[in-house]
């Protein structure tokens, strides 16, 4: 379903105007180790040439699709709740069409919980409950559970996560009409100024919550700790 959307007008379009959204929140990941979890060819592109290392995971219930289509394949199937990477290796995870496809989603969380860096951030991109394209069949990210962004930070701080910054993306309609998809753009630039709240997907950046896996005694100390040399 996703590879197939990804090769029409429509799924070139959204891919282009999701790509542009997450890098400007990872413009530079020059010489990090980089995990796409879901279908993320299309958007590990665009850190391709600068990463150190960009792997393609898709859970294999999904299916697995080559990538890149030139060169070496970089992608592979996993098992979601047991990913086949060693602990904190990943300077920076991406999860598209991964969290709402889950068949576990904390399951999920856990392992990649496991597999990123301390300092490490991942990216969460996942159908805007309230949006257009979570209702829409026509699209991958109508398949699935959508999410609100209330949602998605509560499951990731059960995750052990803290969330650091959200964004949103998709304000055209998931149509294949050429005058739409030519006025693409202008399209984001007014649905992000009008009615923010119903863009088609949310982007969740999140880093490790290190206090959150302290003993109680251990994390109001470093709180005090803390506060005291502030």
């Amino acid at each position: 379903m996703a590879s197939h959307f990804y090769g029409t007008a429509c799924g070139g379009v959204a891919g282009r105007l999701l790509r542009e959204r997450l890098l400007l929140t990872w413009p530079d990941l020059s010489r990090m180790t980089v995990l796409g979890l879901g279908f993320t060819g299309p958007y590990l592109q665009a850190w391709q040439g600068q990463a150190a290392r960009c792997i393609a995971a898709v859970p294999a219930h999904l299916g697995v699709a080559r990538w890149p289509a030139n060169g070496p394949n970089l992608a592979c199937a996993v098992d979601e709740t047991a990913l086949p990477f060693p602990d904190l290796y990943f300077d920076r995870i991406v999860l598209v069409h991964g969290l709402e496809a889950a068949e576990n989603a904390r399951g999920l969380l856990r392992e990649i919980w496991r597999v990123l860096r301390d300092d490490g951030r991942l990216l969460v991109v996942a159908p805007n409950r309230v949006g257009l394209w979570a209702h829409l069949e026509s699209t991958p990210f109508g398949y699935g559970q959508p999410y609100s962004p209330g949602q998605i930070g509560r499951l990731l701080q059960g995750s052990l996560f803290r969330v650091e910054r959200r964004d949103f993306a998709l304000y055209l309609p998931p149509t294949g009409f050429s005058p739409v998809l030519r006025s693409a753009q202008v399209w984001e630039r007014v649905g992000r100024w009008l009615a923010p709240q119903f863009a088609g997907v949310t982007l969740t950046e999140a880093v490790k919550d290190a206090y959150a896996v302290l003993p109680l005694s251990r994390a109001r100390a470093r709180r005090l700790v803390l506060s005291q040399a502030a």
